[in-house]
């Protein structure tokens, strides 16, 4: 179902609304994955081994989420409007990729997969993926940061977003890759999973401190802008009796606020676990020196009895 099939502005049942898919890519995929996911919990849970139902149930929004952002009444419009185009965006970016990456897929993945026939090759795959290069040089942050970031900035401030959007299927490889970008930019900051590339905490938290930053000045300047930064919105808004500019308002708006409670959340997350990484390490670093003595503290008292005995020698 296109734009320009629709009647009117939207309503909230519009947006709810179930609607026939010409390409339900996104729709299956969330499907897919939750389907899988909950075969591998299952089946871990079955053989008597624990996996946090949390993890499940985060993974399992995720899906719910990306199924119903780009497969209700809301991918309609999506075709129609700038500012729920924008909604798409920054959920599929922003919203979903912490739910699915806090479910730890990977790891369950390397838990519940059977280590025999079509599931060893599975893991062999998955191991050899761990281990390659591309997915070190694909998850550093000099990648996954600038690929993010172009997803905003580059897409709109560039004009690369009318092109694409004038192929018919433009659109669903825009959610595609705006799934993908936030995942890629999500794992090395939220994810437990074993990882060709460990962040330490504070580069974490420092990593969605900049994108945060960066993502608020993008929807500031949408807001402000004083004409139009993308023109395949134009005619369908103005059909459904919309200002094309006031629209273009309402998307720098949501990029402002809505965009920026996730990376907020994310955020608060990381400085929790920086915090608690630091604790555990310092109370091992005690209670080792409390066994073996610290050899700083040590080396520093034998200093003071040196001076201590020089002093009394020269008395």
């Amino acid at each position: 179902m296109r734009g320009s099939a629709l009647s009117g502005p939207p309503t909230l049942s519009d947006f709810v609304g179930v609607i026939p898919l010409e390409f339900p890519v996104l729709p299956a995929v969330g499907i897919l994955l939750a389907a899988g996911y909950l075969a591998g919990a299952i089946r871990l849970w079955k053989a008597g081994r624990r996996w946090p139902v949390w993890r499940s149930v985060s993974f399992l929004l995720g899906c719910i989420a990306l199924a119903a952002v780009t497969g209700l009444g809301v991918e309609a419009y999506g075709y129609a409007l700038f500012s729920v185009f924008m909604f798409q965006q920054l959920t599929l970016m922003m919203a979903i990729p912490p739910l699915l990456v806090l479910g730890s897929p990977g790891t369950l993945l390397l838990r519940a997969t059977p280590h025999r026939g079509v599931g060893r090759v599975m893991l062999r795959a998955a191991h050899g993926g761990l281990r390659s290069r591309a997915a070190q040089w694909v998850l550093s942050p000099w990648v996954a940061l600038p690929v993010y970031l172009s997803a905003f900035y580059g897409l709109y401030l560039v004009n690369l977003a009318d092109p694409i959007l004038a192929n018919p299927l433009g659109h669903i490889a825009l959610e595609i890759g705006f799934l993908i970008a936030g995942i890629v930019f999500t794992i090395p900051v939220l994810s437990d999973d074993p990882l060709p590339v460990r962040m330490s905490e504070g580069a974490r938290a420092l990593d969605v401190f900049v994108e945060t930053a960066l993502h608020a000045f993008f929807g500031v300047f949408l807001m402000v802008a004083p004409s139009l930064l993308i023109s395949s919105f134009e005619a369908s808004s103005l059909t459904l009796g919309i200002d094309p500019l006031a629209d273009q308002q309402v998307a720098g708006g949501l990029a402002w606020s809505y965009g920026e409670a996730p990376t907020l959340l994310m955020l608060m997350f990381a400085m929790h676990r920086w915090f608690r990484v630091s604790t555990a390490r310092d109370a091992a670093d005690a209670r080792y020196a409390d066994v073996h003595g610290d050899p700083e503290l040590d080396a520093y008292n034998s200093y003071l009895t040196s001076l201590r005995r020089k002093g009394d020698g020269n008395v």
